[in-house]
């Protein structure tokens, strides 16, 4: 009896498998069955997902007009008027720039407006007179820069605290016009605070601290004709010659009112006793983002610590136990801001001014970002220039900067220049201070009117004579990037900048993603993580 049951079981078996199936419609037996690895419901909604990706990567005009990003590729060019939503699918044209199958390729993003942010919403009554200083202060400014008529937004929001006595922090787009910002009030204060019996060594009155010797030049060259028709003396104190040079230069200039002074210079003096900080009345860290960062935040902190900074404005106003003034100016700043300043000074006290174009790509300046392959960088860097001088020919240009992120790139790219018959100056830290000195102003007065240099001439540097800005190598981070296209379309730059960047490595292309996606959703740059956040006030 089992084995007929056992029998009968097995001849349905048979049956079973060979009857046709159902779900496998006209498949002959010889055929392999599908094999299922993702369940159906999960790859719909994949291909769901795909295909709104694909259409979103092909923005429609909706009517012919200006470009705010064009590509190699239109497909991946963006209308001015078009907006990307904060989840909207954006479709990079530099997506695919890892593989090296994209080399050739670019992309540009377009000038939005045609004069600097710092311009922009200004009312045609606004004046010096307006922000509260003085008729001498303002005679000697239209003395010494007569060209300047109208402060700036920066300009406008800075003086008044300033004058006030206020601890300011001050943060705002490249070649904004923040020098004057500080110049102009602290020397007004100078002038209400005539100095005590003077001492045996140099004791300045006002100190302007600076990462660079070129920045102290330049920063000195601003401020001297102002000084000069007020009767104060301005003086600089580099370093990179040794102690010798910093005593010979602190011996000729005993009675200077303001110094401006780079941070390893000034601390060899303070360890020397060859300079007293005790009758500041006030201090400013310029390009302060820079000054902050490690290879100088020690040297700064010890400066602050032989500095008498007040706790809050009433201390400024004691003629017989003077304290200092602090203002920290920069493009870009780091979190350790309020750190640094909670060990100096009341927190409380501090005035914070910010532009809206903080850490922003400026909307005045064309931005062409190129994939190369290493081989082929010299090539291209070499056509441009001499596309440059073409048209220095035709009719008056500007200057190009080229950036290389080591001396050796440098070094190495001029002798390539050297041979292809194209004069050129180079600026780099490895090169001895006697012929690093006087580079910069060479470069902006002189015949030759393109500089290699590595990022030491993207900090703070006057360059309204910039067209041209090539980043042969691409830079290490997105600050790096501002400063160094903060180099053109500066306030009192008479040419349209441009921007050029080769773009090589993965990292690389990282950075570049990120700035195209800001560029598309009109968003300030990613991970520039900062504490200052106070907007400038919108001017009518």
């Amino acid at each position: 009896m089992a084995l007929a049951r056992q029998a009968g079981l097995f001849s349905l078996a048979v049956r079973l498998l060979r009857a046709p199936r159902r779900d496998l419609g006209a498949r002959s037996p010889e055929e392999p069955l599908p094999v299922v690895r993702i369940p159906r419901a999960l790859q719909r909604r994949q291909e769901q997902r795909k295909s709104v990706c694909r259409s979103s990567q092909r923005p429609v005009l909706v009517r012919p007009g200006r470009l705010l990003l064009s590509a190699r590729r239109p497909e991946f060019n963006q209308p001015a008027r078009l907006t990307l939503g904060r989840w909207e699918c954006a479709p990079l044209a530099s997506r695919g720039w890892r593989h090296r199958r994209a080399c050739r390729d670019f992309f540009s993003i377009e000038r939005a407006q045609q004069e600097a942010p710092a311009l922009r919403n200004l009312s045609p009554q606004a004046s010096f007179e307006d922000l509260g200083l003085e008729p001498r202060v303002l005679r000697a400014l239209q003395e010494s820069a007569p060209a300047v008529v109208r402060p700036t937004t920066v300009q406008s929001s800075s003086i008044p605290p300033l004058l006030r006595g206020r601890h300011v922090l001050c943060a705002a787009e490249t070649g904004s016009g923040k020098t004057l910002s500080y110049i102009l009030p602290l020397f007004q204060r100078l002038l209400s605070r005539p100095g005590l019996n003077s001492r045996r060594i140099p004791s300045p009155r006002g100190l302007v601290l600076v990462p660079s010797r070129e920045l102290a030049e330049q920063v000195r060259a601003v401020a001297q004709p102002l000084g000069s028709s007020l009767d104060l003396q301005v003086r600089d104190l580099g370093g990179g010659r040794g102690m010798r040079r910093i005593r010979l230069q602190l011996s000729k200039q005993p009675s200077a009112d303001v110094l401006v002074a780079t941070p390893g210079a000034l601390w060899k003096s303070l360890k020397s006793q060859l300079v007293s900080l005790e009758q500041l009345s006030f201090m400013v860290l310029d390009e302060a983002d820079t000054l902050l960062d490690e290879s100088f935040l020690e040297l700064v902190e010890y400066i602050l610590e032989k500095s008498y900074i007040a706790q809050d404005p009433a201390e400024l106003e004691d003629p017989f136990n003077p304290k200092a003034q602090l203002v920290l100016v920069g493009a870009t700043f780091p979190e350790g801001v309020g750190q640094l300043l909670s060990k100096v000074a009341n927190p409380n006290s501090l005035t914070t001014i910010t532009s809206s174009k903080l850490h922003c790509l400026m909307p005045h300046v064309r931005q062409t970002f190129m994939r190369l392959k290493g081989a082929e960088k010299v090539t291209e860097l070499v056509q441009i220039l001499k596309n440059h001088d073409k048209a220095n020919k035709i009719g008056p240009s500007g200057t190009v900067l080229v950036f290389c992120n080591s001396s050796s790139t440098v070094n190495w790219l001029g002798y390539i220049l050297d041979d292809h018959k194209i004069p050129h100056l180079r600026l780099q830290g490895q090169m001895p201070a006697s012929m690093r000195a006087g580079i910069f102003q060479s470069f902006q007065k002189g015949p030759r009117d393109i500089l290699l240099c590595t990022d030491i001439a993207s900090r703070g540097l006057d360059s309204t004579l910039v067209e041209l800005v090539v980043n042969y190598d691409f830079p290490l981070t997105l600050q790096d990037y501002i400063h160094r296209a903060g180099r053109v379309g500066r306030v009192g730059s008479k040419m349209p900048g441009t921007v050029i960047s080769f773009v090589t490595h993965p990292w690389d292309v990282k950075l570049v993603q990120k700035i195209e996606l800001a560029a598309r959703r009109r968003k300030n740059l990613p991970g520039i993580a900062s504490s200052v956040k106070e907007p400038l006030p919108q001017q009518a």
